[in-house]
């Protein structure tokens, strides 16, 4: 197993305990762990092979279900022995994203070799499944928030597409984009980091247009 498929499998447990743990949140019971939990986890992945137009990865390996599986039966029976599920949540899903975002960009580039389809397949893979479990589970989106969380997938995607393009070991590529990635969102998460917001101005009145 290569740091790539290993990055993949941990993607998708630790983004099919941030669905778990979004269940345990709504009190939801077995069959709504295991829905929430494999939205979240194979979600973006899903999105992203389509996209690419191959077959989706979870169809010809079954081991992403049963990992979607177990790690929701896990969470349902020891979820309420966490103290602060919410930032569990939060931390769990900074970790899931800086895998998927390398992972996204891995495959996009693998197939089509195209440095801007890869990033996108990177942002997508990272952020889709979140999107879909806070949704389902009806949590204010994470991507609606002003900490940064959008753009350390970004910075991920494109990190790993910069230095595979410029020839450096996949391993090492995906090492540093996990990092820059998790660093980015964890600083976020930490310190509340966030980009300018949109400043509103006054329009004009009607009166006012010529």
């Amino acid at each position: 197993m290569n740091l790539i498929q290993f990055l993949d499998y941990a993607g998708v447990a630790v983004f099919a305990a941030t669905g778990a743990l979004a269940a345990s949140r709504k009190r939801l019971d077995i069959i709504g762990f295991l829905f929430l939990a494999s939205a979240t986890a194979i979600g973006g992945g899903t999105f992203r092979d389509i996209i690419l137009n191959i077959p989706v990865f979870w169809v010809g390996n079954t081991d992403y279900i049963w990992i979607c599986v177990l790690v929701a039966l896990f969470v349902f029976f020891t979820a309420h022995r966490i103290e602060s599920r919410y930032k569990l949540l939060l931390w769990l899903d900074a970790v899931g994203l800086a895998a998927f975002c390398v992972m996204g960009a891995a495959k996009g580039l693998t197939v089509t070799g195209s440095a801007p389809v890869a990033v996108i397949t990177g942002l997508l893979t990272a952020t889709f499944g979140g999107v879909l479990r806070d949704l389902l589970s009806q949590e204010r989106s994470v991507i609606l928030t002003r900490e940064i969380y959008v753009t350390a997938a970004l910075a991920g995607a494109v990190t790993y597409t910069v230095l595979g393009i410029a020839g450096l070991a996949m391993q090492v590529s995906a090492i540093i984009a996990f990092l820059v990635a998790l660093g980015i969102r964890g600083g976020a998460l930490r310190y509340g980091w966030c980009l300018p917001d949109y400043k509103g101005r006054p329009g004009r009145r009607p009166e006012d247009i010529p």
